[in-house]
């Protein structure tokens, strides 16, 4: 069987910055034993990249436009699903043959536009699709911003996927992953557990109103989707730790931390890793150790934005990446 992450973050996130001239023939199937990645870039691909060569193995060419690029796989691994033309529309394409398979536009209402603001999943056995519409209603004179709304699509559905269950929606809400039994776990100005048959949203981690002693409130900007190794759902923080009650910015400490929820069992951690010293714009838990984090930095170190697209361009073009690269 093949193993498949899907990557839309840390350095092959710049994948959609770079210009990509070597294309593989879209119905070459995946094989047995192998362990892919697969990311998107500009002008609207979608990449299988084969990980013990460090070379593209196929490209699949997406309809419509590009934009986010944002990719969730289905759990056998055999449907990448990816929000796309401008943050309207989700795709779901079957990886062997690059057939595209699902669609389903996030307008739904006569007369509105949304948008889905990098907030989309699927379920843990495959069976549905999760998404976040941003509704605003278009009217002659004037727009109005409507009630966001989790939709839920049956991922059979075909090209013409109608939700079959709509519920109303916080504001602010971004990425998403399903635990085992089904709970659906969603990133906001809290992180949410979300029961997808009654629509039900309750706050599991505090984070805009989290209530940690000497602690200021936590800055979170966190909008790549991951699906991890360690089957967690992650994202990152910053902090001032305070010495006492005074609170002085002066002799604060500034940290960088981890909230997370076990995928499996629902057990929730908000953990300090480290001190703010970089820009870090995505990371996880190390696939080996829990207790190392692993982060993705933007113009730092060695090597720049730029930089990094050139290098990634270098390998998928079947050229050696220099180590600790990608």
């Amino acid at each position: 069987m093949h193993s498949i992450n899907a990557c839309g973050l840390a350095a092959f996130a710049l994948l959609s910055t770079c210009a990509l001239s070597v294309l593989a023939d879209e119905n070459t199937a995946l094989q047995d034993g192998h362990e892919y990645m697969v990311t998107t870039n500009y002008p609207n691909n979608l990449h299988l990249i084969d990980l013990a060569t460090d070379t593209l193995y196929k490209t699949c060419k997406m309809p419509d436009a590009f934009g986010p690029g944002t990719v969730q796989l289905s759990p056998d691994r055999k449907t990448a699903y990816v929000l796309n033309n401008h943050y309207a529309d989700v795709y779901g394409v079957e990886l062997d043959s690059c057939k595209q398979v699902f669609h389903a536009s996030i307008t739904q209402k006569p007369g509105e536009k949304a948008k889905s603001m990098f907030a989309f999943t699927v379920s843990h056995d495959g069976k549905e699709l999760y998404t976040i519409a941003n509704p605003t209603l278009m009217m002659n004179d004037r727009y109005e911003v409507q009630q966001p709304r989790l939709d839920v699509y049956k991922t059979d559905a075909g090209m013409d996927a109608k939700p079959v269950r709509s519920f109303p929606a916080p504001r602010q809400l971004t990425i998403m992953q399903s635990g085992d039994d089904g709970t659906l776990y969603v990133a906001g100005a809290d992180v949410y557990k979300v029961n997808v048959q009654t629509g039900k949203f309750d706050v599991l981690i505090p984070s805009r109103h989290w209530k940690r002693p000497n602690y200021s409130a936590p800055d979170v900007l966190y909008v790549w989707n991951q699906q991890t190794y360690r089957h967690d759902f992650s994202l990152l923080y910053t902090a001032a730790k305070f010495k006492d009650k005074k609170q002085d910015p002066a002799t604060a400490e500034y940290l960088y931390g981890l909230f997370s929820v076990d995928l499996k069992t629902g057990k929730t951690e908000t953990t300090d890793f480290g001190p703010l010293t970089e820009i870090y714009f995505s990371g996880m838990r190390s696939p080996k150790d829990p207790n190392l984090h692993q982060v993705a930095r933007w113009g730092h170190g060695d090597y720049h934005g730029a930089d990094f697209c050139a290098v990634i361009t270098d390998a998928i073009a079947g050229k050696p990446a220099p180590t600790g690269i990608l």
